[in-house]
């Protein structure tokens, strides 16, 4: 918590009860603003002077680039605005703000860096200015979106891929932890292969990738929401937007005479589509998904094809994602906080794979009457 004296850091013991009904929130901003917290079990009060300096300059300690980047830093009016301009100025980029004046009301649009209104704003500031890339920030600050020079929004496990390829040339033999709805590229990336890095595909949600990164001793995860966790030397573990930024403007730096936008037109070119999600009931979806799971297993062991092709791998640890000979897979799983599926599909070889993959998943998942109508489509 902030106030005019400073930053103050608190580890509670136990707080005062909370009851679960409609004043509960009140209650909990009254206990917060009246520091109303009974530390008689065994926790305690410190408070932490110059917080917000100390954790700019902890993240900026030896970094500087060389590269003279300008960008664009839109923060939305969220917690970000205290932190990344001047992080991003101490490590030599001209800076171009946006939205970086905090205001619990949001007054401009929604913080979230998978938001087309700030998208479009972060787009048109960087067309404008002329800035190599726009880097936005959601409202707590833990993701980062990126737009590249020509104003293209880059989807973050693209962004992923192309940190991937940075960092495995400098840390070779990496591993990275990815979450199911992610590109196949990670696994297929000839960059990536070349330099000895192995991808961990593991359950969608942060706090599951976050997990998984501590567990495997990755480098890095990778979540498509935005959401990066960076072990040392690069991070300490968790999800921070600030962090992820650094290691962009890093890659640019390392890479001098290459726009972002050439950068991304240097991955191999995929055919994704974006998250599509039939209703299915919250007391059934899950049953749902398992039956789907069992299908695909027994087509695979009968060495049936889908989409034209025989299936080459299943990673079952969220739902089940297909993977085909040709490369191109498909993804069902359950919504974890929707009364939903959560359908992907991806082709490395041409959009008719991928329509023809979405066809063949949905052929599987009418068999089951549960399943509703989609969202979207392709």
């Amino acid at each position: 918590s902030h106030n005019e004296n400073g930053w103050t850091g608190v580890k509670m013991g136990t707080a005062r009860p909370l009851t679960f009904g409609p004043d509960e929130m009140a209650e909990l901003k009254r206990i917060v603003l009246e520091a109303d917290f009974d530390l008689t079990g065994g926790g305690a009060y410190e408070f932490v002077p110059d917080f917000r300096q100390r954790y700019i300059d902890d993240l900026t300690h030896g970094k500087r680039i060389a590269r003279k980047l300008k960008v664009v830093v839109a923060c939305g009016n969220g917690t970000a605005g205290a932190f990344a301009p001047q992080v991003l100025e101490r490590i030599g980029c001209e800076v171009i703000p946006l939205d970086c004046e905090l205001d619990h009301s949001f007054p401009r649009y929604n913080p979230n860096p998978e938001d087309l209104v700030m998208l479009h704003a972060i787009r048109d500031k960087v067309l404008e200015s002329g800035a190599d890339v726009g880097l936005g920030f959601d409202g707590d600050g833990d993701r980062c979106g990126v737009v590249d020079n020509e104003g293209s929004e880059i989807f973050a496990d693209k962004i992923g891929v192309m940190l991937a390829r940075d960092l495995s040339a400098l840390h070779p033999n990496s591993v990275f932890v990815v979450d199911v709805k992610s590109t196949g590229l990670f696994a297929a990336d000839p960059v990536l292969q070349a330099n000895g890095a192995r991808t961990d595909y593991w359950k969608t949600g942060h706090s599951y990738i976050k997990r998984r990164v501590a567990e495997l001793g990755a480098l890095a995860g990778f979540e498509k929401s935005g959401h990066f966790f960076f072990n040392p030397p690069l991070g300490r573990g968790y999800d921070d937007g600030l962090i992820t930024a650094l290691a962009v403007c890093e890659m640019l730096d390392r890479n001098p005479g290459i726009s972002m936008a050439q950068l991304y037109r240097a991955l191999p070119v995929t055919w994704g589509s974006p998250t599509m999600s039939p209703h299915c009931d919250d007391e059934v979806k899950y049953a749902v998904v398992e039956r789907v799971v069992e299908r695909f297993r027994t087509m695979q062991r009968d060495g049936l094809p889908i989409a034209g092709h025989k299936i080459a791998n299943l990673v079952t640890v969220n739902g089940v994602r297909v993977v085909v000979e040709d490369g191109t897979w498909g993804l069902v799983r359950a919504s974890s906080n929707k009364p939903e599926l959560v359908v992907v599909v991806e082709s490395p070889v041409s959009e008719a794979r991928q329509r023809a993959m979405f066809e063949a998943v949905d052929r599987v998942l009418r068999e089951h009457a549960e399943v509703g109508a989609y969202n979207q489509t392709i």
